[in-house]
């Protein structure tokens, strides 16, 4: 997942506020922006939803496996509908198809699925972890803004949801682009696991500190920074209905 500083059309807002879909401050007088996207990126919430992200996730599998492997991606899986789950959905606003999509779990109801392949360090022990897997985007022109989207999404919905690490794993050489964004490894130099729910190839298992990558992403002067923290995007949408 290359993330690079794409954007969509923006206006500068003059007195920035406290982003309204993450709560990051984004501080006094430090130029926050509004940019507007041509796609929604929500949570799925529908049986109709569910057959988007069922579309779009097919779809982008089936552009890299072979249809023997990812046949069983045209159903919906238990971790699709299972406690603690968020399925983001990116629609066009010009005809509704879906262009993207990701599944995050957190530990909230149970253990990560990477958690069955493998024992978490003591220092994650008992904090809040959220997981990222089945991103899946559109071969479109908006492929490239869509997958950046649902990284800020999963961001996002971290911070709203109060969690410590973001984890993810990821297959060689797609784990440059995780460390490209300052994901770290979760055991350094362990290399490759495999993965039941990943078709058992061999994974690089890395993480996020939610609290203190914006701190890391400022010392670096990320590309990503602007697009991350310092943009409002109201086309992001990732509360629940009557959550404040």
């Amino acid at each position: 997942m290359h993330m690079q500083a794409v954007t969509g059309v923006g206006e500068q807002v003059s007195n920035p506020q406290t982003l309204p879909w993450s709560g990051i401050d984004a501080g006094a007088g430090c130029g926050l922006r509004t940019e507007r996207w041509p796609f929604s990126l929500r949570i799925a919430r529908t049986q109709a939803d569910l057959a988007k992200v069922i579309e779009i996730r097919h779809s982008a599998y089936a552009r890299h496996l072979p249809e023997p492997m990812c046949a069983a991606f045209r159903r919906p899986e238990a971790s699709d509908t299972a406690p603690g789950c968020y399925l983001l959905l990116a629609e066009s606003k010009l005809d509704g198809s879906p262009l993207g999509t990701m599944r995050i779990q957190t530990n909230a109801a149970a253990p990560l699925m990477l958690q069955s392949a493998i024992e978490l360090p003591a220092w994650m022990q008992g904090k809040r972890l959220a997981e990222a897997t089945r991103l899946g985007v559109t071969n479109a022109m908006t492929g490239r803004l869509v997958k950046a989207a649902l990284f800020k999404a999963f961001y996002a919905l971290c911070l709203d949801r109060d969690v410590d690490f973001m984890v993810i794993a990821a297959r060689s050489p797609v784990d440059r682009q995780y460390v490209r964004l300052l994901f770290q490894d979760v055991y350094p130099g362990m290399g490759g696991i495999p993965l039941s729910y990943a078709f058992n190839l061999p994974h690089r298992v890395l993480y996020l500190d939610v609290k203190r990558v914006r701190e890391q992403w400022e010392a670096a002067s990320h590309p990503m920074l602007d697009f991350m923290c310092y943009t409002n995007h109201p086309d992001l949408q990732i509360g629940e209905p009557g959550r404040a």
